[in-house]
């Protein structure tokens, strides 16, 4: 699934993995863990390993994850990503529940 993303466009579903790790303002065991399987799935290289790491200690900006940036024929692998980070920590709560929505109706 991953290898039909080139490098920018893995950077750029992790970058939102990790923006919506950070809805409850704490990445728990099970998002941290889950982010790492996703790297390893996706071979990352050490230096991007080292750029993802760095999201799981500050969340990226807003400008970093705009739904605008994904490209229409990857966007059912950001969903699905995103809903699997979302269900990694066995807690779904309204506000990922609602950001989730808002998320599908932009790239609807």
């Amino acid at each position: 699934m991953f290898e039909k993303l080139s490098r920018e466009e893995r950077m750029l579903l992790l970058r939102f993995v990790c923006a919506f790790a950070w809805t409850d303002l704490e990445i728990r065991d099970g998002e941290r863990k889950f982010v790492q399987r996703l790297m390893d799935r996706m071979q990352l290289s050490s230096d991007d390993r080292a750029e993802v790491e760095g999201y799981l200690h500050v969340a990226p900006s807003p400008e970093e994850t705009n739904p605008k940036l994904v490209p229409p024929e990857h966007r059912r692998i950001f969903l699905d990503s995103v809903r699997a980070l979302i269900y990694a920590d066995g807690e779904v709560d309204a506000e990922e529940r609602q950001r989730f929505e808002k998320l599908q109706t932009a790239l609807s």
